[in-house]
């Protein structure tokens, strides 16, 4: 693709005042990067997958609203993880943390064990064990 013709259609990246960078042919016909606001194709891509995630993050809310969850499936879904990363981070099993989810189980989680998945979303273990109504 020739650089002036690198697309610079609207997209998710001009609310965050960011550009992609492309490789594109100049005059010359060499490789060069160009600057890209986005490309329509792309930016309905990007728009389907961020609705699948805020979907995920209300189904994972509403789970721990009605207490068929632990706030962890909730906060996970925020920071865009699964069990593996959340695992992996908080240095644990999977299947331990996926045991958490349970809310019988993760009310009787100690503080430390708490702590450190408080520490993975930066979070209090209070704001951890209370997700807001609001969010």
């Amino acid at each position: 693709m020739k650089k002036r013709d690198v697309p610079q259609d609207k997209s998710n990246l001009e609310s965050t005042n960011s550009k992609e960078l492309c490789y594109a042919v100049n005059d010359d016909g060499e490789y060069t990067t160009a600057h890209s606001s986005g490309w329509a194709p792309k930016t309905i891509a990007l728009d389907n997958a961020i609705a699948d995630i805020n979907e995920r993050i209300e189904d994972a809310k509403q789970k721990v609203l009605n207490q068929k969850s632990s706030p962890l499936e909730y906060y996970m879904e925020v920071h865009k993880m699964d069990i593996g990363i959340l695992a992996s981070y908080v240095g644990l099993w999977k299947w331990r943390v996926k045991r958490h989810f349970k809310p019988m189980v993760f009310n009787k989680l100690s503080n430390k064990i708490l702590q450190k998945y408080a520490d993975v979303f930066e979070i209090t273990i209070e704001e951890l064990k209370n997700i807001k109504h609001g969010n």
